[in-house]
């Protein structure tokens, strides 16, 4: 059964960083899948933060520009999300979401959505 796992949260101060992973359960065209991070604080709505679809063009919210980057690794069936340069303001749970942009699959359009890695930037 696919599914996508986020992994590499944890706790860090101001301005350091870490690098979040989003891992297909099972073996898939990885480069099929638009992948998205969403960071939800307390008590606040799940926002997008990243996204990078099939040609690879990422786009970030204005509060991440230059600090966060996605990418993928199709070879490992991964998607990353590295933080740099971090935040209190950064602080939430991330969730990883892929949609199959291929219509010739019977997944296309289908929202996978992980179940959330904790990240905590604080002094």
């Amino acid at each position: 059964q696919l599914e996508f796992v986020e992994s590499g949260g944890g706790s860090v101060q101001p301005g350091g960083s870490l690098r979040l992973s989003c891992a297909a359960s099972v073996g898939v065209i990885f480069s099929n899948y638009i992948i998205s991070w969403y960071r939800q604080a307390p008590g606040l709505e799940r926002d997008l933060v990243a996204t990078l679809p099939k040609g690879d063009k990422a786009e970030y919210s204005d509060s991440v520009k230059g600090r966060f980057t996605i990418s993928r690794d199709v070879i490992k069936n991964a998607a990353y999300l590295q933080m740099n340069n971090l935040e209190p303001e950064d602080t939430g749970v991330y969730y990883c979401k892929a949609v199959q942009s291929s219509p010739t699959y019977t997944d296309y359009g289908r929202p996978y959505w992980g179940q959330g890695t904790q990240v905590t930037v604080s002094s």
